[in-house]
């Protein structure tokens, strides 16, 4: 934490900053260790506040004992002008995409009375930058998070029979999870059958599992915050003509994808590479999201992988690669994993098999 911090630090005057109020929770666990779910670092050369209430004053000061712990209580004209003045800063950075307009109102308003002029300036992504290059200790996390959700998959596709609910499947699984080790999921987990599978964030239903048919299955485990994100897709008994051409396709974009990028890319250039297979195959309309997302603390953090991305693809990311192929009233194919960039180049971190005949 010492270290993550101390880069924090470097990135205050080049941006014209003395200090950084940080409020958005994956960024606040990064930098103090905090997990509790209320509070705020205030972070300036100096000093290393952590304000929060009675219920988490105990946690945060054994979780976090580079951090100043702070019981704060009440309004925030109660507590925040004598920490903003401690910090001895004029320009008082916070996270712009974090802190609702209400809370600002707040903050602005608690400084006015403040003896010494305060100017608070938004901010976008600094602690996310951060975030986005995986420390030896976060790649191990990850793939621990990654091998739980494989295994996930691997005992529950040879269980999937016909006439099972998209619910009870969804079910069976976040069990498994919790059984062995993963602590509450990332997000809602999607079993999708038939035309339901083309709707890319579908929620499981009671429509029961048929022959013949697409099932798109996306999960992910967390094992001490950090998550993991796989999908894949299976049909029971012999896909139609229309299945396996498109399962092809699909597989052939995110293979292409896996061997062929490297470090120095933007997002728009990696999503290039599957995105040209897809679009040479007459699907270019049938795939309408991104390439991929960084995971870590949060399921969807950055790099992106899509049009439009100018983040720049680095050693030590960790991001899926995830085509898909959506075709309204018939369903949808996608194949995700998570990858970590290595010497240059991709190394597969989930390796749940990809061909599946239950």
């Amino acid at each position: 934490m010492t270290d993550r911090l101390g880069k924090l630090r470097n990135q205050l005057a080049p941006k014209g900053l003395d200090a950084l109020i940080v409020s958005q929770a994956e960024n606040r666990r990064y930098l103090s260790g905090f997990t509790g779910s209320a509070g705020f670092l205030l972070i300036s050369q100096q000093r290393a506040f952590l304000a929060t209430d009675f219920r988490y004053v105990e946690q945060a000061q054994a979780q976090a004992p580079g951090f100043e712990v702070v019981q704060i209580q009440g309004e925030i004209a109660k507590w925040f002008p004598r920490l903003a003045s401690e910090l001895d800063a004029q320009k008082l950075g916070f996270e712009g995409k974090s802190i609702s307009f209400s809370t600002y109102k707040e903050l602005t308003d608690a400084l006015s009375n403040v003896r010494r002029k305060i100017s608070l300036v938004p901010t976008d992504g600094m602690v996310e930058s951060m975030r986005a290059v995986k420390d030896r200790e976060e790649l191990g996390l990850v793939e621990k998070a990654a091998a739980l959700a494989d295994a996930a998959l691997e005992y529950i596709i040879p269980r999937i029979k016909l006439g099972a609910s998209e619910k009870e499947i969804a079910w069976e699984i976040e069990s498994f999870l919790r059984r062995n080790g993963s602590e509450p999921v990332p997000f809602e987990l999607i079993v999708a059958s038939g035309p339901d599978s083309a709707m890319p964030h579908a929620r499981p239903t009671e429509r029961a599992i048929r022959q013949g048919e697409p099932v798109v299955i996306d999960i992910g485990a967390t094992v001490q915050g950090y998550t993991s994100d796989i999908t894949r897709t299976i049909c029971l008994g012999d896909g139609d003509s229309m299945f396996n051409k498109v399962y092809d396709i699909v597989l052939g974009a995110q293979l292409t994808a896996m061997a062929t990028l490297q470090a120095g890319m933007t997002g728009e250039q990696a999503d290039r590479l599957a995105r040209t297979v897809i679009e040479q195959a007459g699907y270019k309309d049938a795939f309408g999201h991104g390439l991929g997302h960084g995971v870590g603390l949060a399921t969807h953090e950055e790099p992106r992988l899509g049009t439009n991305s100018s983040d720049i693809l680095a050693e030590g990311m960790v991001f899926t690669i995830e085509p898909g192929i959506y075709v309204s009233g018939w369903g949808g194919v996608r194949i995700e994993d998570m990858v970590v960039l290595e010497e240059g180049k991709v190394r597969p971190l989930t390796k749940a098999r990809k061909m599946w005949k239950p």
